[in-house]
């Protein structure tokens, strides 16, 4: 009996240890959830409808739902721009349920962010913004939001990732999360365990249209810069200096003789735009700007954009086996303008290649894995590089260059940042790095706008 009584006692006493290991493991979210919901804010976007989906039959208009949250006591509000995006009025409602009409500050689609304002009666309570730099994955986060219109929803995850790059606009750079977001969450925020904004809930990753348990939010440091531009000129003033680059790669560094993944490549530049002026180069690499080193063109970009206009920079660049530094004067960023639309792959590999080379074509297939001719002359002509080129006329399969995305009609112009005049010059360059340990090739492609670069691998033929 004593021994039954015992065990009693000890299976007692496991469960509170659970219990409490739990409760140590698993912090509640109650106090937190309720010192920041009066902050959160639901809205309602009112626009004419294109077809009769969430038609109001009354008023004529279509409604959609999103979240927002109070940034000042003057009623400004950072939400998401697909939230008001064409929206004819806006209707910001409390966590008091007052509802209240909302002004359109201004937007900003390339990084889905914009700012509304209230007049309200009662006090308001703002957020306060965290560091999102400084939140590391695996961290506690909570999400408040009105999702599929339920409004003051609390969810709870963690970080689990950071810098993630969806495609979604130019500057992408979210924090990934399990907490659940849904349909209507997106302009809520995400805060840290201290009650700090870290992050503006703007996208889902779903098969179904409902949360899967991968969620993206806007870092907090990145939408600072642009809502106090927003509030400013109700617009966005980005740097800019005609500059087109592309990620270094494994292969384009070993071939340029500098670290893996150090920098970005230059591919191009804006006609008489401030880098071509400053004596930026195709296939120059990019190592540092104003003294912070450059891991990524989002980064870059984005640095570049927050630069306040008219500011005199300076570029660290690898060239030619050594380090220069160039000076550059950041002016506004222009207008985008509608350019040609490129061939597509499809497109390319049908192009009639008899017809657009000389008799001259020499083949280079067995050693870089595909084959040059010369270029038509009508080709030469629409060519915006000062160096000709040559065209690929034959691919190896399964070579370094096939696996690359080299076809048959690509254009090559450089080859190791040295102009290619013709197939006998491309020849004499593939020669001379199978020579040299048979080291890859740092191939300059031109495309409809601009160069790309690729490194390829040379064939063993021995």
């Amino acid at each position: 009996m004593l021994k039954i009584k015992s065990v009693f006692v000890f299976l007692a006493l496991s469960v509170v240890c659970l219990a409490s290991n739990a409760s140590a493991q698993y912090p509640s979210f109650a106090d937190l959830a309720e010192k920041l919901m009066p902050s959160v804010v639901n809205i309602s976007s009112f626009t004419a409808p294109e077809n009769s989906e969430n038609l109001d039959e009354e008023t004529g208009t279509s409604e959609s739902l999103g979240s927002g949250f109070i940034i000042d006591k003057d009623g400004y509000i950072i939400t998401n721009n697909h939230v008001i995006d064409k929206a004819e009025s806006i209707q910001v409602t409390l966590s008091n349920n007052q509802k209240l009409e909302a002004k359109l500050i201004g937007k900003d689609p390339k990084t889905d962010l914009a700012l509304i304002k209230i007049e309200a009666k009662t006090q308001l309570q703002p957020v306060t913004f965290g560091n999102s730099d400084k939140i590391r994955v695996g961290d506690w986060i909570l999400a408040i939001g009105n999702p599929f219109g339920l409004g003051g929803s609390v969810t709870a995850g963690i970080v689990s990732a950071k810098s993630r790059d969806i495609e979604s606009g130019p500057y992408d750079n979210f924090i990934q999360t399990d907490a659940a977001i849904n349909q209507g969450n997106s302009g809520g925020p995400m805060f840290n365990m201290n009650g700090e904004v870290i992050g503006i809930s703007s996208a889902i990753f779903s098969t179904t249209g409902a949360s899967q348990g991968i969620g993206f939010a806007i870092p907090v440091n990145l939408a600072d810069w642009v809502i106090e531009q927003l509030k400013k000129f109700g617009t966005v003033k980005r740097g800019w200096i005609g500059i087109k680059i592309q990620p270094n790669s494994q292969e384009i560094a070993s071939s340029l003789g500098i670290s893996q993944n150090q920098g970005v490549v230059v591919s191009g530049f804006t006609p008489n735009g401030p880098a071509q002026k400053a004596g930026f180069a195709a296939g120059d690499i990019i190592l540092r700007f104003n003294g912070e080193e450059i891991d990524s063109t989002k980064n870059l970009s984005r640095m570049i954009a927050e630069t306040p206009i008219g500011t005199n920079t300076s570029f660290e660049i690898w060239r030619n086996q050594k380090k220069l530094t160039l000076s550059v004067t950041v002016e506004q960023m222009p207008e985008e303008q509608e350019t040609s639309k490129p061939a597509s792959e499809d497109e390319g590999e049908n192009i009639d290649v008899s017809s657009q080379v000389s008799d001259t074509e020499t083949s280079t297939l067995n050693v870089v894995g595909f084959s040059v001719g010369d270029l038509a002359l009508d080709m030469m002509t629409d060519l915006k590089s000062a160096a000709k080129g040559v065209m690929v006329t034959d691919v190896l399969p399964n070579s370094d260059a096939a696996h690359k995305g080299i076809k048959v009609g690509d254009i090559i112009v450089k080859v190791d940042q040295r102009n290619v005049l013709g197939p006998q010059m491309f020849a004499e360059f593939i020669d001379e790095a199978y020579r040299e340990n048979k080291r890859p090739v740092l191939l300059a492609i031109q495309g409809v706008d601009a160069l790309h670069f690729v490194a390829v691998k040379l064939v063993n033929h021995d």
